[in-house]
């Protein structure tokens, strides 16, 4: 990893626990994902971003690199296949920014829900 993404990745961490914010308590109660980039210089096989999904309760976490935002559906439903089959559990509740690579655009009627938002209430997977 270059030092540029190794620094977004320590910036995006945080000191101390925030007042009143606890874990979850079980895996895979809640996911955190969020999109970071595009970072300055192009590597090699083109990706500009990165994509990180993170469980509440351990910490742990899975990071994909990315071309475009709009890659991030198809590689939550990856990870999302490779996280339930390792802990033979399913995921209950999925954060993140909301930006409209997750859950759509806005139309003249509001927010239309995008693909991924789709994909969790069919899958009841709370956002």
């Amino acid at each position: 990893m270059t030092k540029f993404v190794l620094n977004v990745l320590k910036g995006k961490l945080t000191k101390t626990k925030k007042k009143g914010a606890t874990r979850s308590s079980d895996l895979l109660e809640i996911i955190h994902a969020d999109i970071c980039g595009p970072f300055p210089h192009q590597k090699i096989d083109g990706n500009h971003y990165f994509i990180t999904f993170i469980d509440d309760h351990s910490r742990f976490g899975y990071l994909y690199l990315i071309a475009e935002k709009s890659q991030a559906f198809e590689m939550f439903k990856i990870s999302q296949t490779e996280i339930e089959r390792q802990l033979e559990e399913k995921i209950k509740i999925v954060r993140s920014d909301r930006y409209g690579e997750y859950y759509g655009r806005f139309d003249e009627g509001g927010r239309r829900a995008g693909p991924f938002a789709r994909y969790l209430q069919d899958n009841e997977i709370a956002s």
